[in-house]
């Protein structure tokens, strides 16, 4: 049996601008570094605009044939993928950890989410449907068929980086799309390694074409102009989504976008509190809080507030932090030092308007970009944490005092992607979780996430579903056969 160590896994991953089977030759590189060390684990060809335009002319001659691929054909390589994928989980696990900095247990958790992903699409490729139907007027046959949407750039972000990429190539081979796939330049490896185990399980070269690159807007812009290109899918920030929004209007890109959030999580007097304590420490601890759909504003009935913030409170206390490799360790840090100082100057400013910290509130003195487990209580609307996704381990809380006020606070937000509910009462449950104005919600459960449901939200947190019956649809378009008869 072969050990796994550090070095060996980073040394297995085939970093470089990939396009066509083959790896293109780069004079720039880049480091990638280790966020719990600040040490450089590796070095990375830096694609430039001619590196993306090159994975995307070769994505484009390969459309035609891979688009008649029988379905099954492209079942069976996710398939396959899905069961190399599992078998590597311990290797792909520490990648994961090393680049991204959360602790083994969580990694082998996002392993296990990214696989599902494979074998998900795997089910659905071969049972895209179409309709055959008679006219009304008679005369006519109306008949309905699916097809590719055509080479799709998929844009994936450093927090989730193995499942961001499962997300969407699944459902992109399923469907018959050739890809370019942008991995963020803070956490490439999982991307090339992924790339790896598609090529092992028969995807033919030029479907999955990588580019990494430390200029994202150069790489990305002549891509969105160019008219080979015909979808765009973005996981990140509303800005950029945005902005990738304004650049698919010239061409009229299909868009799948998977924006920012605000996710407020709701506990009323009558919910099982040790639910509620344990779903609120998944949904803001979960990936060190880096995730859209952490928890950003915790809101407690009047009634049982200072009972939930002391129990939170001892909770988050008595998380470990350190590098995400050693055991015990419960807490990683964040993704680099911008993510570190963000989070420090949400918190400063929230004190500053009158919140009250109960625990952490620092970042602690040595290597690495930690920040304490912080519970703050008080937190006035006016701070701009109550606004701002935090995208770090911080519960900001807040109380209200009916059902009324809790969804119009839960609500006054630009986002709309993820709400969560505790209480015993059922019809409260529906009520107040068709009465969010978000994609999702989870009640009495911080975790949401599931390869078999359509993830995604509304107003400004993106356009779009991943995942669930959803997902494929996203990278298929329907054509209209109209047969005299």
């Amino acid at each position: 049996m072969t050990t796994i160590t550090e070095e060996s896994v980073v040394a297995s991953v085939q970093a470089g601008a990939l396009a066509g089977g083959s790896r293109r030759a780069s004079k720039a590189t880049f480091d990638v570094l280790d966020p719990a060390t600040e040490e450089v684990l590796t070095q990375v060809a830096d694609a430039g605009p001619e590196d993306g335009l090159a994975a995307l002319a070769t994505a484009a001659s390969a459309q035609d044939e891979w688009g008649r691929t029988a379905p099954r054909t492209r079942a069976e390589i996710l398939r396959n993928a899905f069961e190399l994928l599992t078998s590597r989980s311990e290797e792909l696990a520490l990648l994961i950890t090393l680049e991204m900095g959360k602790p083994l247990a969580e990694s082998r958790g996002e392993v296990a989410y990214a696989a599902e992903f494979l074998r998900w699409f795997s089910e659905q490729a071969a049972h895209i449907g179409g309709t055959y139907r008679e006219a009304p007027m008679g005369g006519q046959r109306l008949i309905t068929h699916r097809q590719p949407v055509g080479p799709s750039l998929l844009i994936t972000p450093w927090n989730f980086p193995l499942a961001m990429g499962t997300r969407k190539v699944g459902a992109a081979i399923a469907a018959g799309c050739t890809m370019v796939l942008k991995p963020s330049e803070l956490t490439p490896l999982a991307s090339f390694a992924l790339a790896q185990i598609l090529t092992e399980a028969g995807l033919p070269a030029g479907v999955l074409n990588v580019v990494a690159t430390t200029d994202a807007a150069g790489l990305v812009g002549p891509l969105m102009a160019d008219t080979r290109l015909r979808k765009v899918s973005f996981t990140g920030s509303t800005p950029v989504g945005r902005l990738l929004l304004r650049q698919a209007a010239d061409n009229v890109l299909r868009t799948s976008m998977e924006l920012g959030g605000n996710a407020a999580l709701l506990v009323f007097d009558d919910a099982d509190l040790d639910a509620a304590i344990e779903g609120t420490i998944v949904a803001k601890m979960r990936n060190m809080g880096q995730s859209c759909v952490a928890v950003n504003r915790v809101m407690v009935q009047d009634a049982i507030a200072e009972e939930f913030v002391a129990r939170l409170a001892d909770r988050m206390a008595g998380l470990t932090m350190g590098r995400g490799t050693e055991a015990g360790v419960t807490v990683g840090p964040l993704i680099d030092d911008r993510q570190r100082d963000k989070v420090g100057a949400l918190v400063e400013d929230a004190v500053r308007h009158g919140a009250r910290p109960v625990v952490g509130a620092e970042a602690p003195a040595g290597t690495g970009y930690f920040y304490a487990p912080t519970v703050l209580t008080d937190v006035p609307a006016e701070a701009r944490i109550a606004r701002e996704e935090v995208f770090g381990p911080v519960a900001a809380v807040t109380t209200f005092a009916s059902e009324e006020d809790a969804l119009r606070v839960a609500n006054d937000t630009e986002f709309g992607l993820v709400g969560f509910v505790f209480t015993r009462d059922i019809s409260r449950a529906v009520r107040v979780g068709e009465g969010l104005e978000t994609g999702m919600v989870g009640i009495n459960q911080g975790l949401v996430s599931n390869a078999a449901g359509p993830f995604g939200g509304v107003k400004q947190s993106g356009l779009g579903r991943e995942g669930g019956d959803e997902g494929i649809e996203e990278y298929l378009s329907t054509k209209y056969l109209a047969l005299a008869i």
